[in-house]
């Protein structure tokens, strides 16, 4: 009787021994993949696209060959005087690839520009963001092609849209929608397809993407009516042109701003 209670007992401490055993492993690899996942995570911010955007609150962006501060301040929804005031950069918006802008919103934030700096010998040898020319006075806004729309400016929920989408012919001729200057032509951002971004003044910028063509390049001056792009279907399925104004960064719907009627 002695030696089966004592081989009983030894089996059961056993058993109990492979159970907390497992359960330690199994604390182990969730804590390991936890930290992973916060390390990625604290390392760059999410990317921001036309289908599923994304609230960023956080994090840094690596800056590419070819991208702009505007560029960068339009991908993540932010006013790019903004970043420029947390990153502590100057007019003209000098960047450099392979630095990082930080993505975080910095305290006491004020529109006012940071004081030119003077210029050194590094700086010399940054990407210059185009020198923007400032617009005194309303911006008179006109339609950047004539036709139907086909998907409205929404700002939440399952059909949520940046902007608004306008159906055309391929080919058609895309024009700016109010004087300015542009600060991006190119296709770098998913989901916008052949992208020009146009600076208005301080405070309004508007966005033409799906383009099949573009014929302006940074730093161009356009006029309002200028054609600046062919309608097409680059970056989606449908011959459109999705069509963006942005207020101090933020989306807003382009409908309250365009005239009544199409001309």
């Amino acid at each position: 009787m002695i030696s089966r209670q004592s081989n009983g007992n030894s089996q059961s401490i056993f058993s109990r021994y492979a159970t907390f055993a497992a359960i330690v492993k199994l604390l182990i690899a969730t804590f390991i993949f936890s930290s992973i996942s916060s390390c990625a995570d604290n390392n760059y911010a999410p990317v921001r696209d036309l289908e599923k955007p994304r609230k960023v609150l956080w994090g840094s962006h690596k800056i590419q060959p070819g991208e702009t501060l505007f560029y960068i301040a339009w991908r993540y929804g932010r006013d790019y005087r903004e970043l420029a005031a947390t990153n502590n950069i100057p007019p003209p918006y000098l960047i450099k690839p392979g630095e990082y802008i930080n993505l975080r919103v910095k305290p006491g934030y004020s529109a006012k520009p940071a004081a030119p700096k003077k210029k050194t010998a590094r700086a010399e040898k940054r990407v210059t963001t185009p020198p923007v020319q400032t617009y005194k006075g309303r911006v008179s806004w006109s339609w950047p092609i004539k036709g139907p729309i086909i998907r409205k400016f929404a700002v939440s929920g399952v059909t949520a849209n940046k902007g608004i989408d306008i159906q055309g012919q391929p080919g058609s001729a895309v024009k700016a929608a109010a004087d300015g200057v542009v600060v991006y032509s190119g296709s770098g951002l998913i989901g916008y397809g052949n992208l020009v971004i146009i600076k208005h003044s301080d405070v309004y910028l508007s966005a033409y993407a799906h383009n099949k063509k573009i014929y302006v390049k940074e730093k161009n001056n356009v006029k309002a009516g200028q054609k600046i792009a062919e309608i097409g279907s680059t970056g989606t399925t449908t011959t459109k042109l999705h069509f963006e104004i942005r207020k101090n960064g933020k989306p807003v719907n382009p409908l309250k701003y365009l005239p009544n009627n199409q001309r």
